[in-house]
């Protein structure tokens, strides 16, 4: 999707001409049918993906540079799109992860069945902080029932989520997911690698190394598919990595949808900021 440039020779006019369209930070490559930096290349993709379209409180014309071009999304959406920047080329968020896990996926043919010494260091080091932090979310996730969940020490019925502002369709989407997730009986082990996949995402608002994030993301995906292979024949597991990218991918749709459901809850405008940079 854009193709890196090198600075070598060009003159100063040339460089300048090398620089983002949007807000004028050093340019890594065309994205999107525009030449602009990775940071907006990001912008315009979690802002094409969105289900609700920014809205300027202002004019609608705020400057847009490299120091200021996180105070107005509306307006630097706009101006993506007066540089040329096209949503139809925009990768749903179900397709770009698919698309990685794809790639990780071909180069684990190439990989042997057992786990590497690295892999399994990885494994122990996300049960050790998964038992660390989180101990019981694995085990409220194995025994959760549709009529009520626990969230930390208090108990919730699938009433009080709807009752507390969030629609019946978007709490049924939900507890779907999970029922199909639980379905796959999943070790702990799996469990973790899937949770490490979703969080290591590069396309996440603020992430300055994407390509190290991006990295790693693909590292624990080798993982969990090598994890998978390893262990004894299930009927249950059967395409299991193919069924958990899947989910993956439905996950992120989810989460689009909850932040939705979010801004829609009254009394909270006062708290967007935090709940956006919770939920991205």
């Amino acid at each position: 999707m854009a193709a890196i440039l090198t600075p070598e020779g060009l003159g100063s006019s040339e460089q300048e001409r090398r620089s983002c369209a949007v807000c004028g930070d050093r340019a890594t490559g065309y994205n999107f049918h525009a030449l602009t930096c990775e940071a907006c290349k990001g912008f315009f993709r979690r802002a094409v993906n969105k289900s609700t379209e920014p809205t300027c409180p202002f004019t609608g014309s705020c400057e847009v540079s490299r120091a200021q071009r996180r105070h107005c999304p509306a307006c630097r959406l706009q101006k993506c799109l007066d540089a040329g920047m096209r949503k139809d080329m925009v990768l749903s968020p179900e397709a770009l992860v698919l698309r990685r896990a794809k790639q990780a996926w071909r180069r684990a043919q190439h990989s042997p069945m057992k786990l590497r010494k690295e892999q399994k260091e990885l494994v122990q080091i996300l049960l050790e902080a998964h038992t660390r932090y989180v101990a019981t979310m694995f085990d409220q996730f194995v025994q959760f029932k549709t009529q009520s969940f626990l969230c930390g020490p208090l108990c919730y019925t699938v009433e009080d989520i709807i009752h507390a502002g969030f629609q019946k369709d978007f709490v049924e989407l939900i507890l779907h997911f999970h029922g199909t997730l639980r379905r796959l009986q999943l070790q702990e082990a799996e469990y973790v690698l899937m949770a490490a996949m979703a969080l290591f995402s590069p396309d996440r608002p603020g992430v300055t190394q994407r390509v190290e994030v991006e990295q790693l993301q693909e590292k624990v995906a080798l993982t969990l598919d090598s994890y998978i292979k390893e262990q004894q024949p299930r009927p249950q597991k059967r395409f299991l990595y193919a069924k958990l990218l899947g989910l993956l991918a439905e996950l992120r749709s989810i989460n689009n949808e909850y932040w939705y459901q979010i801004q829609r809850i009254q009394g909270l405008p006062a708290m967007i900021p935090l709940l956006q940079e919770i939920c991205s």
